[in-house]
């Protein structure tokens, strides 16, 4: 939650207490230099002992609660019909409104199936955004992702709360252009991640969902990060401000038709998870769960993650958790902000964003400037985020490069796991690096899979400016 000071500061306060740490260090900038060159300047590639903050991600280094830690000690291990599925059933029922549950190992995974039973060759999926793992399977399946964003969602300095909206005349216009029998379903991401953790508003949900309704379309929502687009919705949306996070949940569920989920956002754990009422789609998933996965009771989870799962389906309603890493988000967007640095704006979840094209402006698209912004802050900085921009994309059928919309640096903030102190190391080594970005240039691939080649690809600065920006901050900081 967010306190006003004395002094007229508003800050984040955390509303848990500290119980148990994990240490960290902060390696030399000469041993990050080298770690980058090893890693082929892809910061997913770096190893933990090489990074000081990992910012890469908020899937799976969420804190998990007490309450979740002690439910996974008294979990069913039993391979089919395990108690402990029937209590992440209660809670997907309690907390969600769905009476059919289907457990997976992680979202992708859902996802996966999802493609497998809904879209057909020759499909197109309306969104809001792609992901980049949904995109690989609605595209391998034969479908065609169409991204029906409002025009302005791709501005980076923006005050538009909503820039995850899905524009209904684009929606109505495809189904006139295509006709509904070719809409595989309509999904809505909660929040849209590669335009900078952009939330949707419930107005907003609640037309997308009449006019696929009204074309017996179905409404598909990924709930990654559905408590932090729900804390959105009560602060921005006027007409919510005095529901509370768990029935603003609820009613953005009944606009669904099916829900899916990596659990490793919202819940803090590591698994995923669809849900539904149509019991016709249930028994579709339910079909493919253990060729692919595992058996209905467990789904390639654990035991232990099911029961944290059914714990942090409770626990992501609760105000004091859906907003602990949206309220330092802010805070540290405010902060970058401030000092200069191109930042995402308004302040979304999952992350702070820098806008490279305008931290960067020098570096061609095709030369990666996401990329290399998110090689040189760990250069300078030991905080390893991650690069959503062209190298997020992959390649047309004809080997040519797809231009990403946007070419952002991501640096996340998982849940009750950094504090302010940490994004104002951050925000200090951006701003310096800001005052020196005339030394930072381009990437180019030096082994590249020909998908998701952001996560294994290699890449190589080009020229020797990775050395000379260790040479800038070594003359002004030495070698911390």
């Amino acid at each position: 939650m967010k306190i006003k000071l004395s002094d007229g500061r508003v800050i984040p306060i955390e509303m848990h207490k500290v119980k148990i740490v994990q240490k960290s260090s902060l390696p030399p900038i000469s041993q990050r230099l080298d770690a980058i060159a090893a890693a082929g300047y892809n910061t997913f590639l770096l190893r933990t002992r090489d990074v000081f903050l990992d910012m890469l991600t908020d899937s799976g280094t969420n804190a998990m609660s007490d309450n979740q830690l002690a439910a996974m000690m008294v979990s069913d291990d039993a391979y089919a019909g395990g108690e402990s599925f029937y209590r992440l059933q209660e809670a997907v029922h309690d907390v969600l409104g769905f009476q059919y549950c289907t457990p997976a190992h992680q979202g992708r995974a859902c996802e996966n199936l999802i493609a497998r039973v809904l879209v057909k060759q020759g499909d197109v999926v309306p969104m809001n955004y792609h992901f980049t793992t949904t995109k690989a399977h609605f595209d391998m399946a034969g479908g065609k992702v169409l991204e029906l964003y409002h025009d302005d969602a791709l501005e980076t300095d923006s005050d538009n709360p909503f820039k995850g909206n899905l524009d209904p005349d684009k929606l109505t216009a495809v189904i006139k252009q295509y006709g509904p029998e070719r809409v595989s379903f309509v999904r809505m991401e909660a929040t849209t991640n590669l335009i900078g953790g952009q939330p949707f508003s419930l107005a907003n949900l609640k037309e997308i969902s009449r006019i696929a309704r009204n074309h017996n379309i179905p409404v598909v929502i990924d709930c990654s990060l559905i408590s932090e687009n729900a804390y959105f919705i009560q602060q921005r949306e006027p007409e919510y401000t005095a529901w509370s996070i768990a029935d603003i949940v609820k009613e953005m569920m009944r606009q669904a038709d099916v829900m899916y989920m990596s659990g490793r956002k919202s819940t803090c754990v590591r698994g995923g998870l669809i849900a539904t009422n149509d019991v016709n789609l249930y028994r579709k998933f339910s079909e493919l769960l253990p060729v692919f996965e595992g058996f209905l009771t467990y789904g390639g989870m654990s035991s232990k993650e099911i029961e944290a799962m059914a714990v942090g389906l409770r626990e992501m309603v609760e105000p004091e958790s859906a907003s602990a890493s949206a309220d330092l988000i802010e805070y540290f967007v405010n902060r970058m902000v401030e000092r200069g640095i191109p930042a995402v704006t308004p302040p979304g979840g999952l992350a702070g964003h820098v806008d490279a094209m305008r931290f960067c402006p020098h570096i061609p698209q095709l030369q990666y400037p996401a990329g290399a912004l998110a090689a040189a802050l760990y250069i300078v900085s030991g905080a390893r985020g991650m690069e959503r921009g062209t190298i997020s994309m992959d390649r047309d059928a004809d080997g040519q490069e797809v231009p990403s919309d946007m070419e952002l640096c991501r640096l996340a903030v998982p849940r009750r796991v950094f504090s302010m102190s940490h994004m104002e190391y951050v925000v200090d080594r951006l701003a310096w690096l800001y005052e020196h970005r005339h030394l930072v240039g381009g990437l180019h691939f030096v082994e590249e899979p020909p998908v998701l080649r952001f996560f294994i690809g290699r890449l190589e600065p080009i020229g020797d400016w990775a050395r000379k920006l260790a040479d800038a901050f070594i003359a002004d900081f030495g070698n911390v």
